[in-house]
């Protein structure tokens, strides 16, 4: 699976394995999530590609694992879980 993503978008398996890119602010000498509408268009593009990994992983699915991981907000979540079932059942 890793060489098919790769082969869309590296930033793609990042989100994957790291999380989704969140656009961040320094304030009060912290970082805080940026607002949505201050995001420029290169961070919207970055903050997509989770979204474009998540339907690369439901897209490859049965119905049931569909629904198995229908509630997990982000790809690296998803991941996990089928990783998590994967290794249950080599057991």
């Amino acid at each position: 699976m890793k060489i098919f993503v790769e082969s869309i978008d590296q930033g793609i398996w990042d989100s994957i394995e790291n999380g989704p890119f969140i656009p961040k602010l320094k304030k009060n000498g912290s970082f805080i999530a940026k607002p949505w509408s201050q995001w420029t268009n290169e961070e919207c593009k970055m903050a997509k590609l989770d979204c474009t990994a998540q339907n690369i992983i439901a897209s490859a699915l049965d119905t049931n694992e569909f629904f198995r991981i229908s509630k997990c907000k982000t790809a690296k979540t998803h991941s996990k879980l089928l990783m998590g079932t994967l290794m249950n059942q080599r057991k």
